[in-house]
């Protein structure tokens, strides 16, 4: 009988430690598989942040090379309408210029200039409404073709204003 229950024992203990061999195996599992999840978020993490950065680095770079561009771009459109202003403005005294420089009124817009030609010989021939273009400026604006038809179409009128003295 005391072998019956020794053997008995040693099959429980057995049992026991099978289970708890089975236990440990399941619970390593379960720290495994928890360490690789933990592992592969961390990277995707890593991963994720360095493409950011790598990100950041490149639109900083393309940022600060583009900027140059379009200031130096701005610059030049800058001073192109500078210098198509001026010469708006001094083109009757070029060479070239078909009449005298002292019948030219500059308006600016929506023409540049008007030229009362003969009005500085006293003799009034005609009114020449001229609008100057000069680099890549060839095109007229909406603006201007619109006063250009008027003009064409010979719609223009001369009218006297007569001020009310103010009392």
């Amino acid at each position: 009988m005391f072998e019956q229950v020794l053997t008995i024992l040693l099959l429980a203990t057995l049992a026991g430690l099978i289970y708890l061999l089975i236990k440990y195996v399941q619970a390593k599992q379960q720290v495994e598989d928890r360490a690789k999840a933990l592992f592969e978020r961390w990277r995707a993490e890593e991963r994720e942040s360095e493409a950011e950065a790598r990100a950041r680095t490149l639109f900083h770079t393309w940022r600060e090379r583009e900027e140059q561009g379009i200031r130096k771009d701005a610059i030049e459109r800058s001073q192109a309408v500078i210098r198509g202003k001026v010469t708006e403005h001094l083109v009757p005294f070029f060479p070239g210029f078909a009449y005298n420089p002292r019948d030219a009124r500059f308006v600016g817009t929506p023409v540049d200039l008007i030229v009362f030609d003969g009005l500085s010989d006293g003799d009034v021939k005609r009114v020449i409404f001229v609008e100057v273009k000069s680099g890549k400026s060839a095109t007229l604006s909406s603006r201007e073709r619109k006063v250009r038809n008027c003009i064409q179409k010979g719609a223009v009128t001369y009218e006297i204003l007569h001020r009310q003295k103010e009392a």
